[in-house]
């Protein structure tokens, strides 16, 4: 039986760790019931409107609808993407909260320069992704989050919970040990909305001037920034230059 009662839990490493092995078991379900009992609105969801995110909110939607979720609005989002969104607070009965850095986009472009996407991509996700998400979390003690370690060779270790250091919060990663696979038969199994840019080759759906269709073989982020070195945006793994 899991422990919901509503007790502080202390983060230690080896709290930690047992809450590893605990929930690899015991599912995401499990985690999400345990860690919204425990956090209440200090936990929120963090979606890009991916694969993943699409599972989670579909499970808070039983378990606890009223959880905090939210998005990074770059302002570069598909239109797609905002049709997803739209439709999925309109299906699930779930808010999804806009968190915006701010900036607007000219504004940027004067003082960085324009297409700073182009010129410095590394930047453009720091002033765009990671600042606002850290200020967002500066007021809560956990994150939930979709990444999956078949997603790429950076996501390959990712724990179902860890210590963020950069955010200060305990990040929680349901379906860290899923597979596409698994995720997309929870999808169709629950008939939920897709992005309609999957149809169309985008495994993995960022801004538009930074996201390609994916190459046949490659690994599911692969179209993001491709031609770069560059694979992740640094809220996950923190980019080089831009702690």
């Amino acid at each position: 039986m899991l422990d919901t009662q509503t007790t502080p839990t202390h983060w230690f490493p080896s709290n930690i760790d047992a809450l590893n092995r605990r929930f690899t078991a015991a599912g995401p379900q499990a985690l999400l019931r345990w860690v919204t009992t425990k956090l209440g609105d200090d936990v929120a969801l963090s979606t890009g409107f991916g694969l993943s995110g699409i599972v989670l909110m579909h499970m808070l939607s039983d378990i606890r609808p009223w959880t905090p979720i939210f998005y990074l609005d770059t302002d570069l989002h598909f239109a797609e993407t905002h049709a997803l969104r739209d439709e999925l607070q309109g299906r699930l009965g779930i808010t999804i909260q806009e968190v915006h850095c701010g900036l607007s986009l000219d504004d940027q472009g004067k003082r960085f320069g324009p297409k700073l996407w182009q010129s410095e991509p590394g930047l453009c996700c720091h002033l765009r992704k990671v600042e606002p998400l850290k200020r967002y979390l500066a007021n809560k003690r956990g994150w939930i989050t979709g990444i999956r370690r078949d997603q790429g060779a950076t996501r390959a270790h990712a724990p179902v919970v860890s210590w963020d250091e950069g955010n200060q919060v305990v990040k929680f990663a349901p379906l860290a040990h899923w597979t596409r696979e698994q995720t997309l038969t929870y999808i169709h199994t629950h008939h939920l909305p897709l992005n309609q840019l999957h149809a169309e080759g985008y495994a993995s759906i960022g801004c538009w001037p930074c996201t390609a269709k994916t190459a046949a073989g490659g690994n599911e982020r692969s179209g993001r920034w491709a031609g770069r070195e560059k694979t992740e945006c640094g809220i996950h793994v923190a980019a080089r230059g831009y702690q």
